[in-house]
């Protein structure tokens, strides 16, 4: 499990309203029916963003996170994984995510944050970025060489070998969150696959935070503040949403969901 159960997300270096937030159901291309959480901020979006969870799918932690990145301008949507053998719902801590993690393909992944993509992005006509934590992160890197488009991905503490798998294909910015005291997953993995990326000519930052544990954006960690405070930073700044958001517009539309 990537987070404490109790753990939320650290708050962002700025905040503004937030217009509105909620849950939904979008609908893959395969016909699977995936519950999701939207938070929409005041004001036109700096940015488009899906989030791609841990292994507990849609937590309260992700719901919360969202929130948080649509109070710094950026309309984010957070996908579950587990629709196709659990249903579209949201997940708590009693979800015994293990057996649906095992029957989960890449391929399922892909067509899920997909889906995400055409509700954050209509025609194609926005730029969308992916999110994700472990689990999630090293499926977000790893959908830099999909055929989603996206226009950059984010990991935090993912597993690298995800796409160190898919490397010549890599076409769309990465942005490589790495935590230097990670038991799970050795730093120097992460910083190895960023180098032969490099090597190939891929647009790769790598950012390591050294003493940071697994998991640490976290607001109860406060012995890393700074650490959640620097991927705040590059975080917005690779979504191109740096800086306070822009004052609400009254002529802001939302597509409803489909």
């Amino acid at each position: 499990m990537c987070h404490d159960p109790r753990s939320r997300p650290p708050a962002p270096p700025f905040v503004t309203d937030l217009d509105s937030t909620g849950f939904l159901e979008l609908t893959a291309a395969d016909g699977n029916v995936l519950a999701a959480y939207e938070a929409i901020g005041a004001g036109t979006p700096r940015a488009r963003l899906v989030v791609l969870p841990d292994v507990r799918g849609l937590h309260p932690y992700y719901q919360a996170l969202a929130e948080e990145f649509a109070q710094a301008g950026v309309w984010t949507v957070v996908i579950d994984y587990f629709g196709r053998t659990a249903g579209a719902h949201p997940r708590d801590d009693t979800f015994e995510f293990g057996p649906h993690v095992a029957q989960l393909t890449p391929e399922q992944v892909d067509l899920d944050v997909a889906a995400a993509v055409r509700h954050l992005s209509g025609e194609g006509t926005h730029p969308v970025h992916t999110l994700g934590f472990c689990f999630g992160g090293g499926h977000s890197w790893r959908l830099a060489a999909s055929e989603v488009p996206l226009a950059g991905v984010i990991g935090l503490y993912g597993r690298p070998s995800l796409v160190a798998e898919v490397a010549d294909a890599v076409h769309a910015p990465l942005l490589m969150l790495v935590a230097g005291a990670d038991h799970a997953i050795p730093a120097q993995d992460s910083l190895d696959v960023a180098d032969r990326l490099r090597a190939a000519g891929k647009d790769v930052d790598v950012h390591v935070y050294e003493g940071a544990p697994h998991s640490f954006f976290d607001r109860s960690f406060a012995d890393h503040a700074d650490a959640c405070a620097d991927a705040w930073r590059r975080m917005l700044a690779f979504l191109g949403a740096a800086g306070e958001p822009a004052e609400p517009a009254d002529d802001v539309t939302v597509p409803a969901a489909p």
